[in-house]
């Protein structure tokens, strides 16, 4: 098998075990290229996660590698002893080093001499001796850390060693040499390519939908860990996501928004090219009439990086002036966000509008979800380039959106962005929008032309076909100079307040 036939797709939480977003980025990809054999290694919390997708005949081989549970079989060996452990202490004091302080160049070399500890099935029970403990502990405190003045204890390094024992899982997992290894985001799924790019040449690919650090820096200030802990994740995943950046044969953001952000997190310019998401005109075909009551559809799944509150919020507000107004919410409640689908619940109770929200759940024909509205919300913090964005305007939908990711972009002209977590703007675009019929249905209109023109599902499914052929020809020989010390620190503002003050997490 060549490499021009053969590649291993990396996921994190996604497919082919959840619906949506880059799930069906994911599924469209692998079903428009059947002359390609796919491997699937799909990063998962328990690894007793359903397949929710049918799986093409392409293919050829699909594995769950859990994050969370008892260690792999494999893993379950005799403790590292004398000179062996030694080193392993000498590499992991280093590696926890770099984690705390951006000045350090440990990372990429440690984080390598790890991977072949896990390949060998002893790094999960070597970071499970009691020296792991002592080693942390005495790296949190060293003079110069901010960690210092924050008192770290044993609970503290019990939990952070926990934490990267699970992260570090999939450096275990082993990839054919024959293939090209495309991550489709950045992070944990970026571990295996990382491994076998450095130690067996294999070419690496990297995808990014979302911007992956920065979800993580947002869901962190919501985590009940103390900010010892805090601070160590969040230097892996920033050392990680760097590790990424310099690596990757080629990195493929899925808008210009979130390049800018790789060229400020150190990606080479000349590594990155831009492919945007795309949809079949003919699955999500024009709507057509709007329904008779005033109404608003969402699309995606119930989960607190979509901010639903600010949707429920703003919905409230137009309901005050406009009381026959709907709103339909079409997705899945993803396990884990219950509780969240609870607060929803409770909020809308609060403001006095349940009675004009429906939960619609998943929905097979997505397209009706669109139809089902006279405008198309989205409220999220965090985004890539939406499909629900796309998918509603080639339904000839207009949008009200928030600003973020590459959903400018993706909006042009043929609908209203406003400012994330601002229900009272979202409210006033929606009214004037909904006052107007004439301009509603015009800025529909476009919303479809643009799609037919910029962002259809073939342009998409080409670009990569072209990639995967230009890298099977075989690595590009990478490990340009590492990037300022400072990059995430000035291009993130979350990581920036962690930086300076630790009383923030």
């Amino acid at each position: 098998m060549s490499h021009g036939r053969h590649v291993t797709m990396l996921t994190e939480g996604t497919y082919p075990h959840v619906h949506g977003g880059v799930s069906t980025w994911c599924d469209q990809l692998v079903r428009g290229m059947p002359e390609v054999d796919f491997n699937v290694v799909a990063l998962t919390g328990t690894g007793r996660e359903p397949v929710t997708w049918e799986l093409p005949r392409n293919v050829y081989r699909h594995s769950a590698v859990p994050l969370w549970g008892p260690p792999p079989h494999r893993s379950r060996r005799a403790p590292l002893r004398g000179r062996a452990h030694r080193r392993f202490t000498e590499t992991y004091e280093r590696f926890l080093h770099s984690l705390l302080d951006p000045g350090t160049d440990g990372f990429s070399a440690a984080l390598y001499e790890l991977a072949e500890l896990a390949r060998a099935g002893r790094l999960s029970t070597a970071m499970r001796s009691e020296s792991v403990l002592r080693t942390l502990m005495s790296v949190w405190v060293r003079p110069g850390l901010a960690t210092a003045a924050a008192r770290p204890t044993i609970h503290d390094a019990l939990t952070a060693t926990d934490l990267l024992e699970h992260a570090l899982r999939p450096l275990s997992v082993r990839i054919p040499q024959d293939c090209v290894a495309h991550a489709v985001s950045s992070g944990l799924a970026t571990l295996p390519a990382l491994a076998a790019k450095r130690l067996d040449g294999v070419p690496f690919l990297l995808t990014e939908h979302g911007i992956y650090l920065r979800e993580r820096y947002l869901g962190y200030r919501s985590a009940a860990q103390r900010w010892p802990v805090k601070a160590l994740m969040l230097g892996f995943y920033r050392e990680l996501n760097s590790e990424g950046y310099r690596q990757a044969d080629l990195i493929t953001p899925c808008n210009q928004y979130n390049r800018r952000w790789e060229e400020r997190g150190g990606a080479p310019a000349d590594r990155i090219r831009t492919v945007y998401n795309g949809v079949d005109p003919h699955v999500f075909p024009e709507a057509g009439a709007e329904p008779e009551v005033p109404t608003l559809s969402w699309c995606g799944r119930i989960d607190p990086i979509k901010d639903l509150e600010t949707l429920v919020r703003a919905y409230a507000l137009m309901r005050a002036e406009l009381p026959a107004l709907r709103l339909r919410l079409f997705g899945p409640v993803p396990a884990g966000c219950e509780d969240y689908r609870t607060r929803l619940e409770k909020l809308a109770a609060e403001l006095g509008v349940s009675d004009g929200i429906t939960y619609e759940g998943r929905i097979s024909q997505v397209a009706k979800a669109y139809a089902a509205g006279s405008i198309v919300m989205l409220s999220s913090i965090s985004e890539g380039f939406p499909f629900s964005i796309i998918e509603a305007m080639s339904c000839g939908r207009t949008t009200v959106s928030t600003d973020v990711g590459g959903v400018r972009e993706a909006v042009g002209d043929t609908g209203l962005v406003v400012p994330p977590r601002e229900p009272e703007l979202m409210a006033r675009a929606t009214l004037a929008l909904l006052r107007d019929d004439e301009r509603r249905a015009e800025l529909g209109r476009l919303s479809r032309q643009r799609v037919v023109e910029k962002f259809t599902l073939h342009r998409s499914v080409d670009g990569f076909r072209h990639i995967y052929r230009e890298l099977a020809r075989g690595p590009v020989p990478v490990d340009p100079p590492r990037a300022s010390q400072d990059a995430w620190t000035m291009a993130d503002p979350w990581y920036r307040e962690l930086a300076a003050d630790g009383s923030a997490w």
